[in-house]
């Protein structure tokens, strides 16, 4: 009996040898995965390790239980042992839990702590898994670096320049504020519209008034947040003016609007005289307003309220800036009613002068009074005046069929 005792024992002690030697070392039950996190959020690894609380054979015999350990790899520093941190860094430490999970945590990431991290198992021989962390850095615009708001004359060329910093390298877009066209100019006058362009550095050729506005820099590496900067393009030029209508009738007692489309950068003064040169105020009688419709383009109005003869004569829209000056003018003329309806002054003069022969005609150029009036009308055409003689109502083209009958 003690003999079969000792036998079943060996066999046992040789079975236990044999299962820790061959069939049951520690091994990983999921890869190490890698980690991609932006500067200053924390990093972690986690290892889990089956059959960890088993022992190896040593090479003299002695069983020692496996540990886990975390380096390193691409500078080769032990980082830490079980669950002692070996390295001189406070950011860095490892728990232990469920018994055969391990994690490595490494708090507020620097670019510096990029690289292969390896979860070791000091088996014979040695197993091990290793991943990569990346710290990733948004973009910022290097402000020492970047043009800010720019003036320049019509004709002439700006070169607007953007920096940016971030891992990876960002990439510099430009666009528009208003959505509208970058115009680009290369050699042999080519030129080419776009919605975007990509390049640190945007060179702007012959700039016209309608390139005038806010361009945004943005740059963006896929790491959110993209930033942007916006840079102002000032074209300067002298005033100029366009004026819709030139010549403005009215019959007495309405309100008159007159209008002036002024183009203009820098910013420029605008107000409106009268013909001798008096300058015009807001009041009951005069409302001026300006609408912009754009970053050098203003619309200037005059409202004449209850219009009557005094108000008949030149009127002046006047246009300054510290380039230049500009002047548009408008002439306004009563226009009379008959029958409810209104009666156009060359019209009321061609119902008058038609039925006339050229017999009756040279009579009445003939006679003094016909004379004078026919002076004052012509005068009265010329500066823009109306009053109630048929006369006074004589527009270029009739006035010169006029004078061709009388010859």
């Amino acid at each position: 009996m003690m003999e079969a005792q000792r036998v079943w024992m060996c066999f046992v002690t040789i079975l236990s040898v044999e299962f820790v030697a061959l069939g049951y070392e520690p091994d990983f039950i999921y890869p190490l995965e890698n980690v991609t996190i932006p500067q200053g959020r924390d990093a972690t690894f986690t290892c889990v390790v089956n059959n960890l609380g088993g022992y190896r054979v040593s090479a003299g015999g002695d069983p020692s239980q496996a540990r886990v350990a975390w380096i390193k790899a691409d500078t080769k520093a032990i980082l830490a042992i079980h669950e002692h941190v070996i390295t001189n860094n406070a950011r860095l430490s490892v728990t232990h839990s469920d018994y055969n999970t391990w994690t490595l945590l490494i708090r507020s990431a620097r670019r510096e702590d990029r690289g292969q991290y390896m979860c070791q198992v000091n088996t014979d021989p040695m197993k091990s898994q290793t991943a990569f962390l990346e710290v990733v850095i948004p973009p910022d615009i290097i402000y020492e670096e970047t043009s800010g708001d720019m003036m320049v004359p019509e004709g002439g060329s700006a070169k607007l320049v953007c920096k940016a910093k971030g891992y990876p390298k960002p990439r510099i877009t430009w666009k528009r504020e208003d959505g509208g066209d970058i115009i680009l100019r290369g050699l042999q006058s080519a030129r080419s519209k776009v919605q975007s362009y990509e390049n640190e550095v945007l060179s702007l050729v012959k700039v016209t008034r309608s390139e005038m506005g806010a361009y945004l820099c943005i740059a963006a590496n896929g790491v959110p947040p993209s930033v942007s900067k916006r840079m102002m393009v000032h074209v300067h030029f002298h005033p100029l003016i366009q004026v819709p209508n030139q010549l403005v009738g009215a019959p007495t007692n309405t309100d008159v609007t007159l209008q002036c489309h002024v183009e203009a950068s820098p910013k420029a003064i605008n107000y409106w005289t009268r013909e001798n040169g008096e300058m015009i105020i807001t009041s009951d009688k005069y409302q001026m307003s300006e609408h912009n419709s754009s970053y050098y383009s203003v619309q200037m109005r005059l409202i004449v309220r209850r219009f009557g003869k005094i108000d008949i004569g030149g009127y002046k829209c006047i246009s300054k800036n510290s380039i230049g000056d500009a002047e548009g003018n408008i002439r306004l003329y009563e226009m009379q009613l008959k029958g409810g309806q209104v009666q156009r002054p060359d019209e009321d003069l061609e119902a008058e002068v038609d039925p006339l022969g050229s017999d009756e005609l040279d009579e009445e150029f003939n006679s003094s009074n016909a004379i004078n009036d026919d002076e004052s009308s012509v005068r009265g055409e010329m500066a823009g005046v109306s009053s109630s003689s048929p006369h006074f109502f004589l527009h270029p083209p009739v006035l010169l069929a006029l004078l061709v009958v009388c010859i």
